[in-house]
């Protein structure tokens, strides 16, 4: 075999093996290993494996409480008319998100009750808009989680040119986001995090989430955060080295920030 081929056949390996990576994380959003868990937990975790934090604006919410969506991100820029979601739910796959980049605009709502009934028939697992929606009755009927800044009865006016990327890339506040993202989505809020690195994130958000919940079981039975954490040592150890309190905690096994 000459040194062309070799190449050729080591290049094809690589690119099984990361399809074959690209499946498992995939699966690892798919199999529910996110779904006990929360967007806190989740934005611990990246902190601490050191993955950029990208949560959508404090202004978005979901319409119903106690809501909780996790999927891998299918991204769409809107325009004015709803034929890009159309278009979107054509390349989908069941338990997607539908992430709408529709420029946080305050002065129309761009999706209402039949695109959230298409997007649920499609098997979509919810919506997360970056703008406002309506028809908020017929969504709570229909059920589907979805997260936008609001409502407003007026739908769009315009109808501007469609971008070439426009089902490629989508902003989300200060951030791109990409079919690389997975999104989680809870009464907190909505992050948006690396469909690459899912596994990771969701073993060491299950870690966090499980110390904290020993902290406070073990507070509920009388003993202090400030004993658990050995908060004393914390300070004297602060005013004679400069530790930090994220260190410490890292020291003695604790949980609170990060």
């Amino acid at each position: 075999m000459s040194a062309v081929e070799e190449g050729a056949v080591e290049q094809s390996a690589v690119e099984e093996g990361a399809v074959e990576q690209s499946a498992v994380e995939q699966s690892a959003v798919e199999r529910g290993s996110f779904a006990d868990l929360t967007t806190p937990h989740v934005a611990d975790a990246l902190m601490r494996l050191g993955i950029p934090v990208r949560s959508a604006p404090a202004s978005v919410h979901p319409i119903s409480r106690g809501t909780h969506l996790v999927g891998r991100a299918l991204v769409v820029r809107h325009y004015g008319s709803v034929d890009i979601f159309l278009e979107a739910l054509e390349n989908a796959e069941s338990g997607d998100v539908l992430v709408v980049d529709n420029a946080g605009r305050d002065d129309e709502a761009c999706v209402g009750d039949l695109v959230a009934l298409e997007v649920a028939r499609a098997g979509l697992s919810g919506i997360v808009i970056w703008g406002l929606h309506r028809d908020t009755s017929d969504l709570l009927d229909i059920g589907l989680p979805l997260f936008s800044q609001g409502a407003l009865p007026v739908g769009p006016q315009r109808l501007d040119p469609q971008e070439a990327d426009a089902l490629t890339s989508a902003r989300f506040g200060a951030h791109s986001i990409t079919a690389a993202d997975f999104v989680l989505g809870d009464d907190d809020g909505v992050l948006f995090a690396p469909l690459g690195r899912a596994a990771e994130i969701a073993a060491t958000a299950r870690a966090i989430r499980d110390t904290e919940r020993r902290q406070a079981d073990r507070m509920r039975e009388g003993t202090s955060l400030r004993s658990q954490t050995r908060f004393a040592e914390f300070l004297a150890a602060r005013d004679a080295t400069g530790l930090t309190f994220r260190q410490h905690l890292r020291r003695v096994g604790g949980e609170i920030e990060e």
